[in-house]
């Protein structure tokens, strides 16, 4: 079986003197980059939404800069794109990393229009009116757009459609956008995440508790058994999941190789959701019910 070419060779990890913006720096995959990136070298803006955030990320690497960037925010974007205009002059933005996003899971019939929205608000409108305001930055740096996407983008499961979805655009615009910045000289990947030890279990179980009270009895009897068996599935997940560093990596190999890849997968599940899209239709959905059906009562 032929594996990920940055793990047969040693990997092209130095930053020195390149400057990235890593969004969604908070927790997590995000965080994670962020330190990682600086100790490779990297000057590295990070963004978060919160002061508590601002000191961590301060006082976690003398090569992170913290900045406060909600996406969803165009006078912080805005403000973003100044402050990193300053600090690189003519020489360029080298990386954007797009980690900024949430999640919104729920049975598709009972998700309101306002969540919807907003699960594409963050997930995919702010991350491109990043990209498009710092687009004039990164030219010049012949640079490079890293967008963490998810495996969820190729395989949507059931209650957690509106993410998926989010994240099926979120590949679709990165594909148009790969093809269409190529001739500038910048390059753009996916990173498809699998199961990652990161806060999203624990923000997942919190949905759940939050979710279920909500819904209507109509709801509760349509939806309950699909419910249960996929937030047991995502508590099974949480015990397997791989350390962010290996996402850390896969983003230092697109942000340093001279041809990085259109597309960067890691950590558990990543390899089973490439095989039930590669199945035939009617035999992926059966999978997935029974895989229901099992895992309702755990």
């Amino acid at each position: 079986m032929i594996g990920n070419p940055e793990e047969k060779r040693p990997m092209e990890i130095q930053l020195t003197d390149k400057t990235v913006l890593v969004t969604g720096a908070s927790t997590g995959i995000g965080h994670a980059c962020a330190v990682g990136l600086a100790e490779r070298g990297a000057r590295v803006f990070a963004g978060v939404r919160k002061e508590k955030d601002f000191q961590r990320l301060a006082e976690a690497h003398e090569g992170v800069t913290p900045l406060y960037l909600d996406v969803t925010r165009a006078e912080q974007v805005s403000a973003a794109r100044e402050t990193i205009a300053e600090a690189v002059g003519e020489s360029g933005l080298h990386g954007l990393v797009n980690n900024a996003g949430i999640t919104v899971n729920g049975p598709m019939e009972f998700v309101s229009d306002d969540d919807l929205r907003w699960q594409f608000e963050v997930n995919l409108f702010g991350q491109f009116a990043l990209i498009r305001k710092l687009l004039p930055l990164i030219r010049p740096a012949k640079g490079r757009i890293v967008n963490i996407g998810s495996v969820s983008g190729r395989n949507a499961m059931p209650i957690f459609g509106p993410y998926s979805a989010s994240k099926f655009a979120l590949r679709a615009a990165s594909d148009s956008l790969r093809v269409e910045l190529y001739p500038q000289g910048v390059f753009v990947s996916l990173i498809e995440p699998g199961m990652i030890a990161t806060a999203i279990w624990e923000k997942n179980m919190g949905e759940e508790e939050q979710l279920r009270p909500q819904l209507s009895d109509e709801a509760e009897a349509l939806y309950g058994e699909q419910l249960d068996a996929l937030f047991n599935l995502s508590r099974q997940s949480a015990r397997r999941a791989a350390p962010a560093e290996v996402i850390v990596k896969r983003v230092a190999h697109a942000l340093t190789v001279k041809r990085p890849r259109a597309f960067y997968r890691a950590g558990p599940g990543s390899r089973q959701v490439i095989f039930l899209e590669g199945l035939p239709v009617r035999l992926r959905d059966w999978i997935i019910r029974r895989l229901i059906k099992s895992n309702s009562k755990g």
